[in-house]
């Protein structure tokens, strides 16, 4: 097949069953670059998704890891279905911990490169607020550096390096990124923001 195409094609293994995630362009057409599935020997593949993102907080990995543990069992399409409820039971959990605050502090960061020096940014992003502030406490921040920070209610974000015990974290900015996670992989199935929203908050 490589050589009448003239393209070189690898074997990467037979998938017991694959999902096509949906572009971010236009959500309607499933992309060959987004995608999860289980080989034939059990193994979860992932492409394109929130666990394989250097940004995402350890509690969003962990979650859509637990959805995808979830998912992983089945060996077909039917079985699959029918483990949908038991993996959106996950995220449920995931959600009760953000909303009772009972996450550890460090699972909450996120990691952002600044595309800009912190004074350039015209629009307050949670990583130029985070620079902001690092760099009022005498830290050197510049174009090309990676900030970590956690999302709060009163400033926005704050940078890693002045979190402390005290802080409160903004819980509804972390539901957001994992009912975001778990549309990321239930999309196709119909599974939106807004029905995931509906099924957690009950």
């Amino acid at each position: 097949m490589g050589r009448e195409l003239e393209l070189p094609i690898g074997f990467e293994g037979r998938y017991r069953w694959i999902v096509f995630l949906n572009s971010k362009v236009d959500p309607r057409v499933p992309v060959l670059n987004r995608y999860y599935g289980v080989l034939e020997d059990g193994t979860v593949k992932v492409r394109g998704i929130e666990l394989r993102r250097h940004d995402t907080p350890g509690i969003v990995n962990r979650c859509q890891a637990g959805m995808l543990g979830v998912l992983g069992r089945a060996r077909n399409s039917f079985e699959f279905k029918a483990l949908v409820p038991e993996a959106l039971s996950v995220l449920g959990s995931y959600v009760e911990m953000v909303r009772e605050r009972r996450v550890p502090l460090e699972e909450l960061l996120i990691a952002k490169n600044l595309s800009k020096n912190p004074d350039e940014y015209s629009k307050l992003v949670p990583q130029a607020i985070a620079a902001k502030l690092l760099a009022k406490e005498g830290g050197r921040v510049h174009a090309g550096q990676r900030v970590d920070f956690v999302l709060t209610r009163k400033k926005g974000a704050i940078p890693g390096e002045l979190v402390d015990g005290n802080l409160v974290y903004d819980w509804e900015r972390y539901r957001e990124l994992l009912i975001s996670s778990a549309e990321s992989l239930l999309l196709p199935f119909g599974y939106d923001r807004d029905i995931l929203g509906k099924i957690v908050s009950t």
